[in-house]
């Protein structure tokens, strides 16, 4: 994956459990290294267990500021967008800005509230998709669920990330199987597949040495045995 392609506004959109926070994590850390500002805006006011702001500590240990949800990490049960997100969208400054928007068009609802926003500038909103997630496990459910959170956002698509995976059991022949997948995906939206992931557990794992992929490390651990 080359992380210099992508714009200044990135979104991370996707299914619920399809892993869209893990990647929002790892590439914000990744984009960190490079030496740039990163600011991590987590923008999901739907679901409580899989928030990318519960892992601030790491994230600002290297490097990476984080906008979360007013009452995010309290008992309160509906926190609320922060005004920062305006404040950061309003910066002039380099800073690159990570989305991690929450699953579903009930997530990019509030995504929406951003559109005029982020399209007054070039952005690179990723759908990231994983094969072995129910209601996206087709290329056609896929573009379906798509669908629904392109109308909630009012944004469009610009690649896909194949996030294809089966938790700690995922194995070579778990990412191998899914190419195909990822790839009419993208065919399909017209968009090019940005990368494939794979976990980093895998990496020297020779059936993918001839492979590009992008290694994440597994940073969230949710309950009940999901992937968020």
């Amino acid at each position: 994956m080359k992380l210099n392609d992508l714009k200044r506004i990135i979104i991370v959109c996707g299914h619920y459990g399809c892993g869209k926070t893990n990647f929002s994590l790892n590439l914000a850390l990744d984009i960190a290294k490079q030496g740039k500002a990163v600011t991590l805006i987590d923008l999901d006011v739907v679901n409580p267990y899989f928030r990318s702001s519960d892992y601030q500590e790491v994230l600002k240990e290297n490097g990476v500021d984080v906008i979360a949800p007013v009452y995010a990490g309290t008992n309160v049960d509906t926190p609320a967008l922060s005004p920062k997100i305006d404040t950061a969208l309003d910066s002039d400054n380099s800073s690159v800005l990570i989305f991690d928007v929450g699953g579903d068009d009930a997530g990019a609802f509030a995504l929406g509230r951003y559109a005029s926003k982020i399209k007054s500038e070039e952005y690179s909103f990723i759908y990231v998709v994983n094969k072995y997630r129910n209601l996206i496990n087709t290329p056609e459910l896929a573009l379906g669920i798509l669908g629904e959170i392109m109308c909630a956002c009012g944004l469009e698509p610009s690649c896909v990330v194949n996030n294809s995976h089966l938790q700690n059991q995922t194995t070579a022949e778990t990412i191998t199987e899914a190419f195909d997948y990822g790839n009419e995906v993208a065919r399909k939206l017209e968009v090019p597949l940005l990368c494939t992931t794979a976990p980093n557990k895998l990496i020297n794992d020779k059936k993918l040495e001839n492979y590009d992929l992008y290694y994440v490390e597994p940073i969230v651990k949710p309950p009940f045995g999901q992937q968020a």
